[in-house]
């Protein structure tokens, strides 16, 4: 190659950053130098590009280690699980007040809808008296480990977006979500695992696609691996036909050679991440078979689940996300179709579409806080459930004149709960109106919440950040105040 034609080559793999620092003037240092002038250290994750998933421990003192995220898709109906209201059942078939709805948009509805008492039977559950509908027999057991927060609020009110805000603390796709800032922040224990899984039961995909366990700007080895219940546990992880485990093994050298080379010359870190994830994925080969394979459980725990060898099912998410954890899997996220209950059709009615939907559900949630109890991991496994937003507290528009009683989305107020992991065991927290409108006691919002998961697995959610394009993110954006009467 002529001297120009290499010169050429160079300058078009060159990047502003590398034009900075090689200036006679070293401009990047200088810009370096006069943006941490301040003095203040700068949090982001000192980690191991060869090893980005090395172990770390979290600044603080967080009395969780991992996390297992059960979210319901479409959002359940709080006021027919949940938040018990009297009065708005005694004031069922009345129109909604008008100051409820002036100025105001919803979904599907439009009009003055009729008020919507709950149809199922409540009752005070456990030492703490916490009121739990028949809907969810098996969580009544375990009410009193159980801390309720009933004052969640949102902004918005379509599922993808909501979805994205929860998880991602933006309702726009492209920044990193929950679990990816938690294995950023701590890696994981088991270096043959990844340190984020992610299964989907009922084979649906979240409203928010990928994007609810995507890395953003991360580096991409931060992202959530989708692994299956059922056939191969991870998709393209197994050698392809004609190639066994020692040609596997060569090209993957081979693979790494080159991108060394690359990152030598171009010194971009995402070469360096690839390199790991490739010799990953080579180690999962081994390793994630034998965790995802339930058949080695007991006879009792997989009854105590509802669990079966070789199906797709939320019961066998549920014992596989316990084996999962005990393995060292930081973050696992569970995610679970068909919580629209719009009453549309019979399986989104409040009577026995919810009680079939939570028959699935209901059982293996139980099953799991049991579970790592006995094994001691539940004081240290943080437990989260629950949808993106609320349902009305009236009937939803377009099957007002049907049979099957349903509700629409609602952002203003709604329940989620969290278990173990250094949070109050039967204990409800915040209030809504007596009518289920609105909250009157201690506002959650999504990045309150993602505020007090960071705390308990040991973070300032103000200081782990990561740099992109010129400023410091993080994932509860520029709100969030932790919640410090959930903690235990």
């Amino acid at each position: 190659m002529q001297p120009h034609a290499a010169h050429l080559k160079q300058l078009e793999h060159s990047t502003r950053r590398h034009f900075l620092n090689g200036s006679g003037l070293s401009l990047g240092a200088i810009a370096l130098s006069s943006l941490s002038s301040d003095g203040v250290a700068r949090a982001d994750i000192a980690f191991n590009q060869a090893q980005p998933l090395q172990q770390r421990n979290p600044p603080l003192t967080g009395k969780a280690k991992r996390v297992i995220y059960l979210h319901l898709t479409g959002s359940p109906p709080n006021l027919d699980i949940y938040d018990y209201k009297p009065a708005l059942v005694a004031r069922t078939g009345q129109d909604c007040p008008d100051e409820f709805l002036k100025g105001r948009t919803f979904a599907f509805t439009s009009g003055v809808p009729k008020l919507l008492g709950t149809p199922r039977k409540f009752q005070q559950c456990g030492q703490s008296g916490t009121w739990l509908s028949d809907a969810v027999p098996n969580l009544q057991r375990v009410a009193d480990d159980i801390c309720f927060i009933h004052s969640m609020n949102t902004d918005q009110f379509n599922h993808a977006p909501a979805e994205l805000l929860l998880y991602t603390g933006s309702p726009r796709s492209g920044r990193p979500s929950m679990g990816a800032w938690v294995t950023y922040g701590l890696g994981t224990e088991n270096q043959d695992l990844p340190g984020f899984v992610v299964l989907i039961s009922n084979g649906v995909q979240p409203n928010g696609g990928s994007n609810s366990w995507g890395s953003g700007f991360l580096p991409s080895v931060f992202q959530g691996v989708q692994c299956r219940s059922k056939g191969d546990p991870v998709l393209y992880v197994s050698d392809p036909p004609g190639m066994n485990r020692s040609t596997r093994r060569r090209s993957l050298d081979t693979l790494k050679a080159l991108n060394e080379m690359q990152a030598a010359e171009l010194g971009h870190p995402e070469t360096t991440t690839r390199i790991a994830q490739y010799e990953l994925a080579y180690r999962m080969q081994t390793s994630v078979p034998d965790v995802m394979n339930i058949g080695h459980e007991t006879q009792q725990t997989l009854q105590a689940y509802g669990a079966t060898p070789g199906e797709a099912s939320f019961a066998n998410n549920c014992l596989l996300a316990r084996r999962l954890v005990e393995q060292g899997v930081r973050f696992v996220q569970l995610f679970d179709w068909g919580w629209d209950f719009h009453g549309t059709g019979p399986g989104e009615g409040l009577t026995d579409g919810l009680t079939n939907k939570w028959a699935k559900t209901d059982k293996p949630i139980a099953a799991l806080i049991e579970d790592l109890k006995q094994r001691g991991l539940f004081e240290d496994t943080l437990i989260i459930c629950g949808g993106e937003f609320g349902r009305t507290p009236f009937r939803e528009g377009r099957t007002a004149g049907g049979n099957v009683l349903g509700r629409d989305h609602f952002p203003d107020c709604f329940t989620m709960w969290m278990a173990g992991g250094g949070v109050r065991g039967g204990f409800n927290y915040g209030e809504t109106d007596e009518l289920g409108f609105g909250v009157v006691q201690n506002k959650v919002t999504p990045h309150d919440l993602q505020a007090t998961i960071l705390h308990l697995l040991g973070f300032n959610h103000e200081q782990l950040t990561f740099r992109f394009q010129g400023r410091d993110y993080r994932l509860t954006d520029v709100h969030g105040t932790v919640v410090a009467d959930v903690l235990a």
